[in-house]
Parts: C-alpha cells; structure tokens; sequence
C-alpha cells in the first residue's frame, strides 16, 4: 500500500532516477492568454489596407470629381447627337465624319448666338455709359428740387476721384481680373475636355457598346442594349423637342418684339427661345427679364406689354404645346421634372439640373419596360368620386344623432305618446 502524509493524501513517490517528469500546462491557461493568435496579426494588416484603400480610393475620387462630371455631360452630349449621327451613317456615311458635321454644326450655332448676344450686351452697356451723365444730372436735379440742396455733378465726379473706397475698388478689380481670367482658361479647357469626350462616345458608340457587351453574359447584354436605346431615344427626344419648342418660342416673341419696334428683336427673339427652353425651372424668367429690360428703354409701356406677352405664351406652351410635342419622348409628370431638378442641382449644380430630366425620363422608360402592371378596378374613388349613398348616409346619421341627444328640442308631433283629439 502507498505511504500516506499526515492530512491522509498519498505521498508522491519521487521520480525515477535518470528521468524528467512530463511538464504539466499551467493552471487557468496561462499559456493560452499570453499566445498571441496566429489570425490577428494577419486581421490587423488586412483592416489597415482596407483602411488605406479607402482612403486613397476617397482622395482620389475628390481628386477627379470634376473630370468624371465632364465625363457624364460628354455621355448625355453623346446619346443627345446619336440619332442624328445614326441617320448620316445608315445613308452611307462614315460614323466618324457624320459627327464631325454635327459638332461643327452645333459649335457654328453656339458661336453665332454668343457673337449676337455679346454685341447687343455691349452696344447697350456703351449707350449706357454714353448716357451716364444724362442719367445722374437728371438725378441731381431731382435730388436739389425735392430735398433743396446743391449738388453739382463736378462736386461728386471729384469726391469720387480722390475716396478711398474707389481706389480699393479698383485695386479688387485688377485682382479680380486675373481671377477671371484663370476662370475663362479653365471653363475653354473643361469645354474641350467635354467635346473631345462627347466626339468619342459618338463616333465610337457601337465599338463602346460592343466591349461592355463583351463582358456580360448574353442576358445581360440584351438587358444594356436596351436600356442604352432607351437612354438614346428619351435624351434625343427631349433636346429636339427643346429645340423645335425653342423654335416656336423664339417666333412668337419675334412676331412681338418687331411690332413694338424694340431693337434687336432677332437676337433677343433667339435669346427667349433657347434660355426659356435649355435652362430649367427659371429659364422662362431669365429670358424675358432682358427683352423687358430693352423694350423699357423704348417705352415703359412697352415692358408690360412684353411681360403681359409671356406670361400669356408660358400657359400657351405649358397646357398646349407641351404636352403634344412631348407625349412621345419626355412625357413625365410636371412635379417630377420639378423635383428632378431640384435633386440634379443640389447633386451637381447647373449641370445636374439641365441633365436631370432626360435622366428621369429614361429611368422612368426603363422601370416602365420592368414594372407589372395591372388593371385598375372600375371604382369610383379612383376618380375622386365618394361611392353612391355614402355622403347623404353619413349626414342623415349625424343628425339623427344631434337630434337624440339629451335636452333637445323634437319637433311636435314626434315622441309625445298622445293623440290629438
């Protein structure tokens, strides 16, 4: 029997002479909290690389914001022109010379409405300063009739000539001078960096459509043709039917303009058609507050009567011709178009607002060509009708109840239990 100590456990037997007793693991596991895994090192570097990729990945899409921008503008420039380079190129003409006539087309147009706009802003601003003296001797006389004083042009020109506040002025502006000047460089190079853009997606388009076809199944290539033809068709459609609205527009307010005998009544007249048109939401404002302007400058009364004139075509073209010209490539929900707008400028500014509404017309064509629909059930609250019994129901109910309550007045002959004799 085994020796036992005094507490009545077993003694150990000491150990063999010439050999070690197995180390035993340590009580609690030490072991196994002071090991660091084999997993975690490999998680840390693979969290810090996820980290740094989408940091880099951030930084580098703040960097190319503008560039991807111009990109999408070259994009819906491009779906804009295709049906026009389509047609020139199933008559036998190459893709590439087709929209090479179309550019130079569309920046001849361009050029010649700016030419025309800047020479009627500049001769009005030279007859503007020509007529300054005028305008502030009349004001001066105005000013020393009603308040009594006396005020001398050459008095003023002169404590204008030596203020300060002038000189600073004029120190801001040659500052900003070369501000706007750097301005005008980067807009020409952003214009050629979309029309170059713009000329590749067109000329190249079935190219482009084959290799991102090329990496789809045949499904989904089906699926990108379609919504690409889609795109083509509402983008096109909405810049022709702009462009023969604008057409009209620019008419009527010829017709207008020439008989009150306002001056450069073509180019204001082109002025309306494409501001009213191309620029959304406040286009109608920004293109007649000018033809207003210089009709004032003939005869107040003829700035109502221009004023009085666009208002009335707005409606005109609002309930008329709009709907009709656009049934068929832009027929989207006014409130839509509005709110559209309103999303693509907040998202991208000017920009977003010209492209939001073909945007949202060909999303809406897409979800059209996806979206199950069904028939609508034949009842009248559909149309905004209650269903027949309801009103005269409810009200008969409600006096019934007004008429039962407690201390009310009934009428004679109901409820007295008694017959008349």
């Amino acid at each position: 029997m085994a020796p036992t100590d005094e507490s009545g456990q077993a003694a150990q037997q000491p150990p063999a002479s010439g050999t070690t007793p197995p180390a035993r693991p340590p009580v609690g596991g030490a072991g196994a909290i002071g090991r660091m895994p084999r997993w975690l090192p490999r998680a840390m570097v693979l969290a810090l690389a996820l980290v740094a990729a989408f940091q880099l990945g951030s930084w580098a899409f703040h960097q190319l914001t503008g560039l991807l921008i111009n990109i999408v503008i070259a994009f819906f420039l491009a779906l804009a022109i295709e049906p026009a380079v389509s047609w020139m190129a199933s008559r036998g003409m190459r893709r590439g010379l087709a929209t090479f006539i179309v550019f130079i087309g569309v920046m001849i147009v361009s050029a010649g409405f700016v030419t025309l706009l800047g020479s009627v802003l500049a001769d009005q601003i030279i007859k503007l300063i020509e007529g300054f003296p005028g305008y502030l001797d009349s004001v001066i006389n105005w000013i020393n009739t009603h308040f009594k004083t006396d005020l001398k042009r050459v008095d003023i020109q002169e404590g204008l000539l030596r203020s300060d506040w002038l000189r600073n002025y004029v120190q801001n502006s040659a500052t900003g001078v070369l501000d706007v000047s750097a301005q005008v460089i980067g807009g020409l190079f952003q214009l050629l960096t979309i029309a170059l853009f713009s000329f590749y997606f067109a000329a190249d388009g079935p190219r482009l459509r084959r290799a991102i076809c090329s990496v789809l199944p045949p499904a989904r290539q089906a699926e990108v043709l379609r919504a690409w033809e889609i795109a083509v068709n509402k983008t096109g459609g909405y810049i022709y039917s702009r462009g023969l609205m604008a057409l009209i527009s620019g008419v009527a307010h010829f017709v207008l303009l020439q008989a009150l005998d306002v001056p450069y009544a073509p180019v204001l007249a082109v002025w309306v058609g494409l501001v009213s048109q191309f620029i959304p939401t406040i286009g109608t404002y920004l293109a007649g507050a000018l033809p207003m302007l210089i009709a004032f400058t003939v005869d107040p009364w003829y700035a109502l009567w221009v004023l009085v004139f666009v208002v009335i075509y707005q409606q005109f073209e609002n309930y008329v011709l709009q709907p009709k010209l656009t049934s068929k490539t832009v027929d989207i929900h006014p409130a839509v178009a509005f709110g559209s707008v309103i999303a693509g400028t907040a998202l991208l500014g000017a920009v977003g607002a010209l492209i939001a509404i073909p945007a949202i017309a060909t999303l809406q064509a897409f979800l059209g060509a996806y979206v199950k629909r069904y028939d609508v059930t034949d009842d009248p609250r559909v149309h905004g009708h209650r269903r027949g019994g309801e009103g005269p129901a409810l009200l008969t109910r409600a006096r019934g109840l007004w008429a039962r309550r407690p201390g009310a007045e009934r009428p004679r002959g109901e409820g007295s239990g008694k017959s008349s004799s």
